[in-house]
């Protein structure tokens, strides 16, 4: 019977019909990974607020790494990144300043913004040193995750 429906098929729809299935085999392999992916995140539930940006700005470079290092160390935060050279415009003591300097984004839970500030202002050079914080709304599920597997609550 397989023989002829061979013979039945015309030389082109053949070579169709085992493209598509040589094709559809290929594909299945990435097309689950891809359906697993989208169902993770999909499946993931995100209390919205949760974990917080916070930033601070700092003089250098060494201020910089020097309390990214202690606050990743000390599990305040899962990460900080960064941002070199930004410049900040700002009233200080009645005049308008504007200085160099080096801004850290940092990824925490909301539940460790107040031990990180306390952090912040022991070790930073500053008389003031700025530590605001925002709420993550949204996010990748699974580095939202991570963030909460780094931090301890």
């Amino acid at each position: 019977m397989p023989f002829a429906l061979v013979q039945g098929l015309q030389g082109g729809t053949l070579k169709a019909v085992i493209v598509t299935v040589l094709l559809s085999g290929l594909m299945l392999p990435l097309l689950r990974t891809v359906g697993l992916r989208a169902f993770s995140m999909a499946s993931e539930t995100y209390s919205s607020g949760t974990h917080s940006a916070a930033f601070v700005t700092c003089p250098n470079d060494t201020v910089a790494k020097d309390l990214a290092r202690g606050i990743v160390e000390k599990k305040l935060a899962a990460c900080v990144n960064i941002v070199p050279q930004i410049t900040s415009v700002y009233e200080w003591q009645g005049k308008i300043e504007e200085d160099s300097e080096v801004l850290l984004m940092i990824k925490t839970r909301s539940s460790k913004v107040s031990e990180l500030a306390d952090y912040v202002r022991s070790n930073h050079p500053y008389e003031v040193a700025e530590v605001i914080s925002l709420p993550i709304d949204q996010g990748n599920p699974p580095y939202l995750k991570w963030i909460s597997d780094v931090v301890p609550e």
